[in-house]
């Protein structure tokens, strides 16, 4: 089917209302939100919500729908409507300081926690106070990466579709559910029910994650609670977990960012989880 061959005016209404959709206050009003770039775009495309879709609509510049005809194809498929549009126009729907020529609208897709804890997951990353989108994002990629079954963001974290944490998480956001606006206690609580141990990372923790490891003690189904990028967790959400776990630093570094000891952390419970005498399914407990 061919694309549109009109322009979308700046001035149109749709331009306008995709624009505002920088600002959390009307993502929240309209509960929706953007995606830039081919593979956000991409992954979206191909996300659905029982049976309804995740993309609403798209905005592409004529070089962009040429070039991603197949994404073009796929988001005509599903029913969105496709704009095509001038290179000013995607520069001021962008967030990016160099647009990629395809920008999408999507509903909101965050899971409630109640349906997370009925799955009965067996490898969660929680990120409590965290407060900067890239990181967020990042921390979402990493856990889609090591094979978790669920992030949930506490209610004092970042906007899960602040344009930046979208486009960190590199399209894993359309990978895995994801809860938000949770309290730090209802999560581990919830979760703790479920079966699962709560690990909180914290540079200062009792335990080595070596020492963890060695003692055979991570195969189970767990959660990480990851804090905020500057100061860490605090006392009362380390006091909430089963073990505060430190990522060992073997050379002079002072320390390592969230998003690398997010993976380090994921990427170990992930490796014991799989190992001989590991984790399993948890339906029965």
């Amino acid at each position: 089917m061919p694309v549109t061959p009109e322009l979308i005016s700046p001035r149109s209404a749709r331009v306008a209302a995709a624009r505002r959709l920088a600002k959390r206050n009307f993502r929240g009003k309209d509960r929706l939100f953007l995606a830039e770039g081919p593979q956000a775009v991409r992954e979206a495309a191909g996300h659905d919500t029982d049976g309804t879709a995740t993309l609403v609509e798209l905005f592409a510049t004529v070089e962009a729908a040429e070039r991603y005809a197949d994404i073009i194809g796929r988001v005509r498929e599903i029913g969105a409507r496709v704009h095509l549009a001038s290179e000013q126009v995607i520069a001021d729907i962008s967030t990016t300081v160099t647009p990629q020529g395809l920008v999408g609208i999507c509903r909101f897709l965050d899971t409630p926690f109640a349906e997370i804890l009925a799955a009965r997951p067996k490898l969660v990353a929680v990120l409590a106070n965290v407060r900067d989108p890239g990181n967020a994002g990042t921390v979402l990629r990493c856990a889609d990466a090591a094979g978790a079954e669920a992030v949930v963001l506490t209610d004092a974290s970042v906007d899960l579709y602040n344009p930046k944490a979208v486009r960190a998480s590199v399209g894993s956001l359309f990978h895995l559910p994801v809860a938000v606006g949770v309290p730090v206690e209802e999560a581990v609580a919830g979760l703790r029910k479920a079966g699962v141990r709560i690990l909180a990372a914290d540079g200062a923790g009792t335990d080595d994650l070596d020492d963890e490891l060695d003692k055979g003690t991570m195969g189970g189904p767990t959660a990480w609670v990851f804090g905020n990028e500057a100061w860490g967790l605090p006392e009362e959400t380390r006091a909430l977990a089963d073990a505060v776990v430190r990522v060992p630093i073997h050379g002079k570094a002072e320390s390592l960012n969230l998003a690398t000891a997010a993976a380090v952390c994921l990427y170990a419970s992930a490796r014991a989880q799989r190992a001989s005498g590991g984790c399993r399914s948890v339906t029965e407990s």
